[in-house]
């Protein structure tokens, strides 16, 4: 059985990537695990980011679920600032 420190440690790194790209843009992505192998991701807009300049949810979503892959877990739902 996988730790919570193990798993944490896996999203960490199956997004990094993209957490870095997006921090390099203005934006902060962070994760969270809801049930037992679902994550919501949360994008939010720095101030000097444009919230509108994210590619549409259908692109977003396929990117996120391909980064999560190598993970056991699924993609929930993504959180971004035009949709808060």
């Amino acid at each position: 059985m996988t730790s919570a420190s193990e798993s944490g440690a896996a999203l960490d790194d199956a997004l990094r990537g993209f957490r870095d790209m997006m921090a390099s843009d203005g934006y902060t992505l962070s994760w969270s695990v809801t049930g037992e192998d679902r994550v919501v991701v949360r994008i939010e807009a720095g101030a000097d980011a444009c919230a509108d300049c994210l590619v549409p949810m259908p692109v977003m979503e396929t990117i996120m679920s391909n980064a999560l892959d190598p993970t056991p877990y699924t993609l929930d739902h993504i959180v971004l600032p035009a949709t808060e």
